[in-house]
């Protein structure tokens, strides 16, 4: 393992062009089916949640945009909430639907065997798109809880017309320059069925409705032991990762704080987003975090996740591409092995830190915040109200 004092030029110029999105419900009361707990300081509206993200990229430089989730982000007027983002330093981002958790939507949404619902959940996604606009973002990410619980329950061919019917419709809303991402997941809260439980169904579905529709990769939606950068080099292959969401798990979607379970495999995942030049703005993929933090305090929570990103791309971006080349070419397995885990093993942070002080930033942003005061503050100033969660 070495600790290089100073990043190569190159790798420095990728790591400041390199940014995250984050989300807005990360930055509310959240939990588990079990129990959702409540902090002091708590974002009582969007603008106050817009203000929280707002910190984690005033620390880091790493997050200038922040995602909405609709209707749970929903405000009166969306021109004020992008005016406010942006005089605090940020912009909006994705704009995530939701239809899965109004009562109609419980055996389905766009995949509904009834008209009346499928046209329903049809017009929320196209009031998605009117609110993408005026967010001034120009991206829709539809993630479905649509699913079946028993065999037999209902027709997985049929729903699957279903939802191709309803996607080529949205579909049909978008304008040139807007896309359409959708996401998948392998269960949860449908544990018989999914509708679009992997990436083959969310790619078969994209590639039928053009090129402006690119698949979702959330790092905690596969089976155990999936092989999720082989995913990555195939969806970058047929140009259709729109984008990745970051997040940890151990058993299923746990929503830890990124390379909190195991950073080998965030390393293995970067690396081959490097490969093919994908971390870069040009690529159009959209990096980004969706996790909902229960235990830990929601701000630091988000900065160690993006701290933790940018370490481990790093570490890809130092992989010594040549000899790893010419390894593979040689058959030599061990050593080709070897260069990706010398890599792996190096500590960037103090390179990383001095970095920071050179765009003006914290070298520790983590240790920054702490020290702000911020959370005291916002614990002593948001009392009454409600406190938004992951549910409004």
């Amino acid at each position: 393992m070495t600790t290089p004092a100073v990043l190569p030029d190159a790798v420095a110029r990728d790591l400041r062009e390199f940014s995250i999105e984050v989300p807005s419900w990360a930055y509310g009361n959240s939990g588990t089916r079990f129990k959702v707990f409540s902090t002091p300081g708590t974002p009582r509206d969007p603008f106050e949640k817009i203000a929280d993200a707002a910190q984690t990229h005033a620390h880091t430089g790493l997050a200038p945009r922040v995602s909405l989730h609709y209707p749970w982000d929903k405000v009166e007027d969306v021109a004020a909430l992008r005016a406010h983002a942006e005089g605090l330093g940020v912009t909006l981002g994705m704009i995530n639907s939701n239809t899965f958790q109004d009562d109609e939507y419980k055996f389905g949404s766009l995949t509904h065997s009834d008209a009346a619902i499928r046209r329903r959940a049809i017009d929320h996604h196209l009031e998605c798109l009117d609110v993408m606009r005026e967010a001034g973002s120009h991206e829709l990410k539809i993630w479905l809880a649509d699913g079946t619980n028993y065999a037999g329950q209902d027709s997985i061919r049929r729903r699957q017309d279903h939802l191709a019917q309803s996607l080529q419709e949205i579909y049909a809303g978008l304008r040139e320059g807007e896309r359409l991402v959708l996401e998948y997941k392998f269960f949860e809260p449908a544990f018989y069925h999914t509708d679009v439980p992997d990436w083959g169904t969310s790619l078969m579905h994209c590639l039928a409705l053009g090129e402006q529709a690119q698949v979702v990769l959330d790092t905690g939606h596969h089976a155990p032991g999936t092989n999720i950068e082989f995913i990555v080099a195939q969806l970058l292959r047929q140009n259709r990762l729109g984008a990745f969401d970051f997040n940890s798990r151990n058993y299923a979607d746990d929503d830890l704080i990124v390379g909190a379970a195991d950073p080998f495999q965030l390393f293995r995942i970067l690396f081959e987003i490097v490969q093919q030049d994908a971390h870069r703005p040009a690529s159009g993929v959209n990096f980004m975090l969706d996790e909902c933090h229960n235990l830990e305090s929601k701000i630091q929570g988000q900065i160690r996740s993006v701290l933790n990103v940018q370490e481990t791309l790093a570490k890809a971006l130092l992989v010594d591409r040549e000899a790893l080349a010419d390894a593979q070419e040689r058959h030599d397995v061990l050593e080709a092995h070897g260069i990706l885990m010398d890599a792996f093993w190096t500590d960037v942070r103090p390179a990383l830190a001095a970095l920071r002080e050179e765009q003006g930033l914290p070298a520790d942003p983590f240790a920054a915040f702490r020290a702000s005061g911020y959370e005291a503050q916002i614990a002593a100033e948001r009392v009454g109200g409600n406190q938004m969660s992951w549910g409004a």
